[in-house]
């Protein structure tokens, strides 16, 4: 069983970080202007929504494939990751299976209170997931050590969590403009990278130990000194 959470720890992770990776493409490529409506925002959204499920699993995974004492870390990140998944996936679903259609039919006033816009009801739940997102991180930090592969794992998710305070500046600034998108540019990297080391840690968890191979060699000696005998008494 701890194998196979394992794979899933590392597969979601690994799809987690790559849908982060495809809406980054999408978001620079609608504010360089390559991508217009309704493509940018259905590629942009579909991307984000993307993120969601691996992103839950693999902290799922984690959580189960934590020591016990230090479970209460993990516990709580699951919390926080399914806050995170609960906002944003609202979100995403009604822009893509409401407000975009009815912009496309001519009925964008009816739902412009559904629209996702600079502090809008649906900005604000944006807001919201993404910050639980960071928490969900951020309180993931203990449950690390300082030793190999997790101490990488432990200084990226600490970098992620130092982002997220500059998330919630470009959401909520009273002024909305381009540039202040830009503030939160370092989530892209610390997001997808947080996220695939997070994966290769989680796989070399479900790896059981192997034994050293002079250790091997000796238990064999024994088993076959242990025939001999028996044979001896034969």
């Amino acid at each position: 069983m701890t194998r196979s959470i394992s794979e899933v720890g590392y597969w979601s992770g690994l799809a987690a970080a790559a849908s982060v990776i495809a809406y980054d493409v999408m978001q620079i490529l609608q504010v360089g202007g390559a991508l217009e409506f309704p493509l940018d925002e259905i590629l942009i959204y579909g991307t984000s929504l993307c993120i969601v499920v691996p992103f839950l699993l693999e902290i799922l995974s984690f959580h189960h494939l934590t020591p016990h004492e230090k479970q209460f870390w993990t516990h709580a990140s699951v919390v926080f990751a399914s806050i995170y998944a609960v906002f944003v996936t609202a979100n995403y679903v009604v822009q893509l299976a409401t407000v975009i259609p009815a912009k496309l039919g001519g009925a964008s006033e009816a739902v412009r209170i559904l629209e996702q816009t600079p502090h809008s009801l649906f900005w604000d739940y944006d807001a919201v997931g993404y910050i639980s997102m960071g928490l969900a991180i951020l309180v993931a930090v203990p449950a690390l050590s300082n030793v190999g592969l997790e101490r990488w794992v432990k200084l990226s998710f600490i970098a992620h969590a130092l982002v997220t305070p500059l998330i919630s500046i470009v959401y909520f600034y009273p002024t909305y403009s381009t540039q202040l998108l830009f503030l939160g540019f370092p989530w892209a990297i610390t997001a997808p990278l947080s996220m695939v080391l997070l994966a290769i840690m989680l796989r070399r968890r479900g790896t059981p130990p192997r034994a050293p191979d002079d250790l091997r060699l000796h238990v064999g000696t024994i088993g076959s000194d242990r025939v001999d005998v028996r044979r001896g008494r034969q």
